[in-house]
């Protein structure tokens, strides 16, 4: 959203004239780092203004943040807006979004100085509000900026701004485009939505990919796209080299689970569901590209099996041993259950007799707060966490292709240890955990044996299939 404006003779407008402008829907999330500084840094932790809110001793902090988004905000859109008329309207609305935020937040650190209000209680609300600031401001000025272009584009904010409604998510996107004609209007739909399920209760930042599929499926959409500032490619370039990689072109959306898995989201997993079950495929394009049909996402097979990607995460593998579990149930079960209380995030598990190990994404203080329950409950198992990496080999079909050992064949030329691996029964990932200082030399090694390679020895066989 930050390069919105470079994307006017490409995305936006591009070839397109008069009727063919219209009949698309845009759904957008906010600009650059500002959800960040509204809750908090999604990488490092760091507190924004719910963060700093949920744990204020005095008003300062948090206002002073809010004051900061406001900044953030206005910077955002001046580098996208050439008017000055425009950006004054952009200014306003930042200051109205702001101002009443922060009065909001005053009111209610008053009522909760009264021993009958916990604040605690309205934290989540407090969340959403602040969230859909950040989607209210980027489909204002984008509309704004459309329309000084010439298009009749239309802010649709499903963030319940001062709105005293009830609504389901459904209920709330068709009271949006209740009154929209898409023949002649552009509408500019924000990724947050404010409704009776709460998205961020459920998805929490995952919330605009919701919103989208479900606007997608109410309004019969014939393809959802998503535009990156990249493409879907077999590995991440800024490791393996652009030169090396590959666009997926076609894949399907069991392929895109795996890829949500491990941390690389082509799209939320509830999203692909509500897509998936209305039958709608889905697009990841490079918004710089128009021209290039990028990756198709559908539910079809692969005709050709292979990798078709190779990507890593880092995580903690925590391993609990007790010599007596052989043969006694129950164990895997509480070790689900304490880490579904911390809301820790399960990448990989294995088992033997007695030994449980998952792989978990999180941070290290969250598996440190586990380890301190699971002792109390397994007062005599040996737990330890350790620092590692799961590095991927995914693809639609992976049957007869040796991946293991190839991988492992690979692994073991770059002079890289592994720790652990597996392979599922279905084949559509198989796992190689390594040290997390070796995951992007793993990615490298592994792409180059089973996706450079494979590619070559294709090309290669082709002319010999021929003669």
């Amino acid at each position: 959203m930050s390069r919105s404006h470079e994307l006017l003779d490409t995305l936006f407008l591009g070839d397109r004239e008069d009727a063919s402008l219209y009949n698309r829907i845009f759904v957008v999330s906010a600009y650059g780092g500002i959800t960040n500084l509204l809750l908090e840094n999604k990488k490092t932790g760091e507190p924004g203004v719910y963060g700093l809110f949920s744990n204020a001793e005095n008003d300062h902090g948090w206002s002073e943040a809010l004051s900061t988004v406001a900044t953030a905000m206005c910077k955002a859109h001046d580098a996208v807006l050439e008017h000055p008329g425009d950006r004054a309207d952009a200014h306003d609305f930042v200051r109205d979004r702001i101002e009443g935020a922060r009065g909001c937040l005053i009111d209610l650190q008053r009522l909760c100085s009264y021993g009958h209000f916990r604040l605690s209680q309205h934290m989540l609300v407090i969340r959403e509000l602040l969230s859909g600031l950040g989607e209210a401001h980027s489909a204002f000025v984008t509309a704004q900026m459309l329309r000084r272009a010439g298009v009749n584009a239309r802010c649709i904010d499903l963030s319940g701004w001062r709105d005293e409604g009830i609504y389901t998510l459904d209920e709330r996107i068709e009271a949006g485009l209740r009154d929209v004609d898409v023949t002649c209007e552009l509408p500019i739909v924000t990724g947050y939505a404010q409704c009776s399920e709460g998205l961020m209760q459920e998805f929490d930042r995952g919330y605009s990919e919701v919103t989208f599929s479900r606007l997608a499926a109410l309004t019969g959409a014939a393809e959802a796209i998503i535009h990156k500032e990249f493409h879907l490619s077999s590995a991440d370039p800024k490791i393996v080299g652009e030169k090396a990689v590959r666009k997926l072109g076609h894949t399907n959306y069991d392929v895109a689970d795996q890829l949500s898995n491990m941390g690389m989201e082509a799209i939320h997993p509830k999203a692909a569901k509500i897509l998936r079950q209305s039958g709608i495929p889905l697009r990841v394009t490079n918004a710089f590209e128009p021209h290039d049909s990028g990756t198709l996402i559908d539910n079809e097979p692969s005709k050709e099996p292979g990798v078709e990607m190779v990507t890593g995460l880092g995580v903690y593998a925590l391993e609990l041993f007790e010599q007596d579990m052989v043969g006694v149930k129950g164990y895997d079960t509480k070790v689900l259950d304490v880490l579904a209380r911390h809301k820790i995030r399960i990448v990989a598990k294995s088992s033997n007799a007695n030994t449980i190990t998952h792989y978990l994404d999180a941070p290290l203080k969250a598996v440190r707060r586990v380890e301190r329950d699971l002792s109390e409950i397994y007062p005599n198992a040996t737990l330890s966490a350790r620092n590692l990496a799961v590095v991927s080999a995914i693809g639609r079909n992976l049957a007869d292709q040796n991946v293991l050992l190839k991988g492992l064949t690979a692994l073991d030329e770059a002079g890289i240890d592994m720790i652990a691996a597996q392979q599922t029964t279905r084949t559509v990932d198989v796992q190689f955990v390594v040290a997390r200082d070796r995951m992007t030399d793993a990615i490298e090694a592994l792409h180059r044996k089973l996706v450079a390679r494979a590619r070559m020895d294709a090309q290669k066989a082709k002319p010999a299939a021929a003669a």
